[in-house]
């Protein structure tokens, strides 16, 4: 990676966070709290905040991952989560504005993706699927190496195709419990962790709906690794054997066969992975 110096900034559900990464190295780490309820301007004044404790002269470039839907090529956002002010922001030319150096723009799940690639367990790789599971369900797809977004950023939004009665993301995430039961994911967790056998056939459950949803993404995209991040993960021996059960019923056992599933322990994912845009930019 040539000692760039990338600034990467994640748009948390309560947080800006921001970092200096540099190779595999990730410093000077920053963080505001978000104002939920702040105009354009008052968010922008955070993001700017946080971005001018990193900057430096020698800055490459500045990544930026959005939960929103992002135009990628202009660098615009809309509908950005926990933020009803920002329904549409220029957020690629503002910061290229004021800064001076290429800017890359990418929603949370994509840049979740870049960092396992370019961080974490998706180092070598040549096609992976980050799969994020927490109170939502969202991927990024990496395609020869190179992140695969679609035309209007919404490739790999698999918890929003239909099932069941409502979508996958509605049963086979951290909303399931919820939606289903009317109880508090953590609850079930603390609960599945002492051996309570109703909480553990909740997570029994959960599995199998994942393992549906994993199903489709083999169908779609035959991907030989996808590696889970999001809050649901922790849980992960609690519904893996109902989820594995589920995906050996693919009708392509070779597919099968060379599927790795990985469980993420990357710390700052998502600001590394904001930092990875500027290196899938120029893959």
């Amino acid at each position: 990676m040539n000692n760039k110096k990338i600034i990467g900034v994640d748009f948390g559900a309560t947080n800006i966070r921001g970092g200096l990464v540099i190779d595999s190295n990730l410093s000077s780490i920053q963080s505001i709290a978000i104002n939920r309820s702040g105009s354009i301007e008052e968010v922008l004044k955070d993001l700017f905040f946080i971005t001018d404790q990193l900057f430096e002269k020698d800055i490459t470039a500045i990544g930026i991952g959005v939960p929103s839907v992002v135009d990628v090529d202009n660098g615009i956002v809309y509908d950005v989560q926990y933020i009803p002010s920002w329904k549409e922001i220029h957020l690629k030319k503002i910061m290229e504005n004021r800064y001076q150096v290429p800017v890359m723009v990418n929603n949370d799940a994509n840049c979740f993706s870049t960092g396992e690639f370019y961080f974490g367990k998706g180092i070598g790789s040549t096609h992976m699927i980050g799969l994020t599971i927490g109170t939502g369900l969202g991927s990024g797809i990496i395609i020869n190496k190179k992140l695969f977004a679609g035309a209007n950023c919404g490739a790999g939004e698999i918890g929003m195709v239909d099932y069941l009665d409502h979508c996958y993301e509605y049963y086979a995430s951290g909303q399931f419990f919820e939606n289903v039961y009317h109880t508090n994911g953590q609850d079930v967790f603390e609960r599945a962790k002492n051996g309570d056998p109703i909480a553990l056939q909740w997570y029994a459950e959960l599995g199998t709906h994942l393992g549906n949803a994993i199903k489709l993404i083999l169908y779609a995209y035959d991907i030989p690794l996808i590696i889970f991040g999001g809050s649901v993960r922790q849980a992960y021996p609690f519904f893996k054997d109902n989820m594995w059960e589920r995906i050996r019923t693919l009708a392509y056992s070779r597919s099968v066969e060379k599927l790795v599933i990985e469980i993420s322990t990357l710390q700052n994912a998502a600001i590394l992975g904001a930092a990875g845009l500027y290196f899938d930019h120029h893959q």
